[in-house]
């Protein structure tokens, strides 16, 4: 698997600050980001991904857009080809035909059983934590979403993914709140009303994406 690639990811970049100049401070921070989830990636790691609201549809839309094909439709291999081939002779093509290749990614919000049952079980503002504690090794990433940045969920998932070895990201607004402590790499929009915040996250995270398929399946 080729090595990280930073010419490709800032040509997304460029592209994103062409179209949204206001978030051009936060550059840096989203480059650190795409290099940390394409290590992980690399290594066997996944992205886990947790927020409330409107972050919570964000967290979903990041791994829509990670899981299959975005800019790209990420076809199989041959050698993927062939193992579904030998496999199922008879159907095997088909099976190929219809996957694409993905990058593993888990959102948080999206156990509604579990998330009421530990809400009301044991403690509201642990459930991120105890999905972290179940899925993350050592390796894996953690995109936490908080416009405020105090979301208590998200912190105590944060404080749980470093006690585990876990790198965590924190998407966020222009204060970055208690979340910007706690985040190896904090991307900070330069907005403080939640819906411009939410306005900045979404390209953003929309570049993440690209950048990370065109690291992997190129576009």
């Amino acid at each position: 698997m080729s090595m990280y690639n930073p010419e490709a990811t800032r040509t997304v970049l460029h592209q994103l600050i062409v179209k949204y100049p206001d978030v051009a401070g936060c550059r840096q921070q989203i480059e650190k980001a795409v290099e940390l989830i394409a290590d992980s990636f690399r290594q066997g790691g996944k992205l886990l991904v947790c927020g409330n609201g409107g972050s919570a549809s964000d967290s979903e839309h990041i791994v829509g857009e990670l899981m299959k094909g975005f800019m790209s439709k990420r076809p199989l291999s041959g050698e993927q080809r062939e193992g579904f081939l030998t496999a199922f002779p008879a159907e095997g093509s088909y099976l190929a035909d219809h996957l694409q290749g993905a990058l593993p990614a888990i959102s948080l919000v999206s156990q509604s059983a579990f998330l009421s049952a530990y809400a009301n079980d044991v403690a509201p503002d642990m459930a991120f934590a105890q999905q972290v504690y179940g899925y993350a090794k050592p390796g894996d990433v953690l995109l936490g979403i908080s416009t405020s940045g105090h979301s208590a969920n998200v912190l105590r998932a944060v404080q749980v993914a470093r006690a585990l070895g876990v790198s965590t990201i924190g998407l966020t607004g222009q204060t970055g709140g208690k979340l910007a402590e706690l985040s190896d790499v904090t991307i900070c929009v330069p907005y403080q009303s939640t819906q411009d915040i939410q306005e900045r996250h979404l390209p953003i995270y929309h570049a993440i994406c690209i950048a990370l398929e065109e690291q992997f399946f190129g576009v």
